[in-house]
């Protein structure tokens, strides 16, 4: 097992010594080795943002697909398998998955599980990647508000430690709950909640992730929490930043966006994706009298 994670030890490793380097002008091994976490956060999302449009794109296919979805439901109310079956057609005929969600969570997983067993290896004095010799030592001695990287919630027999460590699992629970939370009130189409399989997954996930992250944080070291805090608020923003310029047909935010652009005077009609209809704005009535057309003079 570890001859198959040694290259994300490596690889991870690596990181968070090259922004300690980086930072070497600084003269403070606290915020060498935070901003190496920090990086590490940055360096992975960017690399992910392929990933992150392609979930963008199969949740909107999936919006797309929510009449052919009822209808098949309808259809097979009574046969669960045949049911399923169609469903599963249906999706691989528009080449969408309704778990696209979780794939950034999923893609992220090996690199926050080498994260994990890298400060704690710190911690038991067991190398892991190329954090050895003085980097091993240097990241001992490292700590964020005074809560050594590699030290956990239940592993610290300092308050202060604890204090710092309990902060992070909020933050980073909140963060996670936030997150989920701000796609479905803005980011997702107004749906009928009974058998609809979307809406009930995105609520599966906007209470079972944070209790998830709440439960098992208290065995997560601190450069680990510092990292999914990281994560989360890149998450949130990244989301946001999409709602707002670019939402889903039939969401809130799409809905918003396009009365906007009305009151602007950019938008005459708008299309609307769900069924297909167009819909046009009402234009504004004319105040006052009607012109009266002018009479043209007759040439002599």
């Amino acid at each position: 097992m570890s001859e198959i994670l040694n290259p994300l030890y490596t690889a991870v490793s690596w990181v968070l010594i090259t922004f300690h380097d980086l930072l070497n002008f600084t003269n403070n091994e606290d915020l060498q080795w935070s901003v190496g976490i920090i990086a590490l956060v940055i360096l992975i999302r960017i690399i992910l943002i392929p990933l992150f449009v392609k979930q963008i794109k199969s949740q909107r296919a999936l919006t797309a697909l929510q009449p052919h979805m009822k209808a098949i439901q309808k259809k097979y109310k009574d046969d669960r398998q045949k049911q399923s079956e169609e469903m599963m057609k249906l999706y691989k005929e528009h080449k969408t998955n309704p778990l696209a969600s979780c794939f950034p969570i999923l893609a992220q997983a090996p690199i926050f599980f080498a994260l994990f067993w890298v400060l704690n290896g710190i911690s038991q004095n067991k190398p892991h990647g190329l954090l050895k010799g003085e980097y091993l030592v240097s990241a001992q001695e490292a700590s964020f508000f005074g809560a050594p990287l590699s030290d956990t919630f239940l592993g610290a027999d300092v308050t202060s430690t604890k204090i710092i460590a309990i902060a992070l699992i909020i933050f980073m629970s909140a963060t996670t709950f936030t997150t989920q939370r701000q796609l479905m009130v803005k980011g997702m189409p107004k749906m009928d909640s009974s058998n609809n399989m979307m809406l009930q997954q995105q609520k599966i996930m906007l209470y079972l992730f944070p209790i998830i992250f709440a439960v098992t944080g208290v065995n997560f070291p601190i450069g680990v929490l510092i990292y999914w805090s990281t994560t989360n608020l890149w998450t949130w923003g990244q989301q946001y930043y999409v709602i707002k310029r670019n939402p889903t047909p039939g969401s809130p935010a799409y809905e918003e966006l396009q009365k906007k652009r009305a009151a602007k005077g950019l938008l005459d009609e708008k299309s609307n994706d769900q069924d297909g209809t167009t819909i046009v704005e009402n234009q504004p009535e004319q105040t006052g009298q009607r012109k009266q057309p002018k009479k043209k003079k007759k040439r002599r």
